[in-house]
């Protein structure tokens, strides 16, 4: 039997949300502390039982408001290190002196290189090119498991009150992630995972016969234990209104969908619809008991971004491979050497980041061609081209997508999620300040466009 975060909790007296900030804290990965049945690895729980008194001393520590001067007395840092950090990570906390705050003494303390090399030597047996399911991310993680916890824990409804979903939205600016998310609750909760592509909600041909999708859902879907991961979903279940009306077609699937919700909890079938935002969605879709968990998926921050740099140049290379040897001679092979790069990369979707290690990759194996495997430089040239050719994907459109996201991620999870919301606001604004004039939406129009204005306004004049 696995021993989960509860488990644990229970068995040292230290709360489960302890556990839980102790490891975004200290950013460990998921995948170094949890298996894909959110049962804890060997090495964590060895670390609980052998450091039980510094977990205890966490917790005491998060639940008590303290000052700055406070923080930095307790961990010998200079108080305005201190007020620098805070200021700069939680703006919104941050109010004066005599500010008091529950942030972990810690985690402030390990940011400003604190040693606690007494944590990671319990992973330190994790070889450099071991492949994560995924990085970062702690924060949503956890938001997700909570949001899942009805299937994994049963007495959630005897004991609490507390249904499971019938249906789930993931929402997010495209080449965020959604579909992976999708398929990390099909493994967390143990069901299968079907995605239905877009020709499932026309009619299918199979064998030479017509099919539709209501007869895919009462058939091939129709079984226990199954997930059904539908992209695009704002399209297919949208508001019907006279200026904007919907096809027979797709309403018969709204209605098919809506109808099948109920039946769906005894037959442990799961919808998670995907969709680039929630503004559009009929009510009716979101209505208690339908779709109402929402589960939003961000462009990684900074520092995930440094992280999935350097994790996607090292991906399914060899030991002995040649580019590693090249990551390994400019220090590469390391995350301070991408943070200037991730810091460059505001709002880069997590496609956007594989393009750039892509685009990266062939400018240094030709690099490495030219001078024949010799000193080979990772430049600061060769990455300014390669995060050039990923840019192109940045697009106005894009950026609008965000900001349509930010707005509706601080309506939906502002709460769960200010700190990400901040950060994403600030990286936002770097792009409406560059130029003049601004778009209706925030957003500035090209030179071209911007010359082209005038007589555009002096012929309608």
């Amino acid at each position: 039997m696995n021993i989960t975060i509860d488990n644990l909790s229970s068995e040292l007296g230290v709360s489960r949300s302890t556990i839980r900030k102790f490891i975004e804290d200290f950013d460990l990965k998921i995948g170094s502390v949890l298996d894909d049945e959110l049962g804890l690895k060997d090495n964590f729980i060895k670390f609980a039982h052998e450091n039980t008194d510094f977990l205890i001393k966490y917790q005491e520590d998060i639940l008590a408001e303290k000052t700055p001067k406070e923080i930095a007395e307790k961990i010998n840092q200079p108080e305005n290190k201190v007020k620098d950090y805070l200021q700069k990570d939680y703006p919104n906390l941050y109010e004066s002196a005599g500010f008091k705050t529950s942030i972990s003494s810690y985690g402030v303390d390990r940011k400003l290189g604190g040693d606690y090399q007494f944590v990671y030597k319990y992973f330190d047996e994790e070889t450099p090119l071991m492949q994560y399911d995924f990085i970062g991310y702690r924060d949503l993680f956890f938001y997700l498991v909570d949001a899942i916890e009805p299937f994994i824990n049963p007495t959630q409804l005897e004991n609490w009150g507390i249904a499971r979903p019938a249906g789930i939205i993931i929402y997010g600016p495209p080449g965020s992630g959604k579909i992976f998310w999708a398929k990390k609750i099909a493994k967390m909760i143990g069901y299968q995972f079907i995605e239905a592509k877009d020709n499932y909600f026309s009619i299918i041909m199979e064998n030479g016969k017509s099919k539709k999708f209501s007869e895919f859902l009462f058939g091939d879907f129709n079984k226990p234990k199954t997930l059904l991961f539908m992209e695009h979903f704002e399209g297919l279940v949208r508001t019907q209104t006279p200026e904007n009306p919907m096809p027979n077609s797709l309403i018969k699937i709204k209605n098919t969908i809506l109808q099948t919700l109920s039946h769906n909890l005894e037959k442990e079938i799961l919808y998670i619809g995907s969709a680039n935002q929630l503004t559009g969605i009929d009510e009716e879709i979101t209505a208690p008991g339908r779709f109402d968990v929402v589960i939003p998926v961000f462009p990684p921050n900074v520092e995930e971004r440094a992280e999935m740099i350097l994790e996607h140049m090292k991906i399914n290379l060899k030991p002995d491979a040649p580019l590693l040897q090249v990551l390994k001679a400019n220090n590469a092979d390391k995350l301070p050497f991408w943070m200037p790069t991730a810091q460059k990369m505001k709002l880069f979707s997590n496609t956007m980041l594989i393009d750039f290690t892509q685009a990266l990759k062939k400018k240094i194996h030709s690099e490495y061609i030219r001078v024949n495997g010799k000193n080979v430089v990772i430049s600061e040239n060769i990455i300014m081209a390669a995060l050039s050719e990923a840019t192109a994907k940045l697009t106005p459109e894009y950026l609008n997508q965000c900001a349509n996201f930010i707005t509706e991620l601080a309506q939906n999870n502002g709460s769960d999620f200010s700190l990400r919301i901040q950060n994403l606001l600030a990286e936002i604004d770097q792009y409406r300040a560059k130029e003049i004039p601004i778009r209706k939406i925030g957003f500035n129009v090209s030179d071209e466009e911007e010359e082209q204005q005038p007589q555009q306004d002096n012929e309608e004049s």
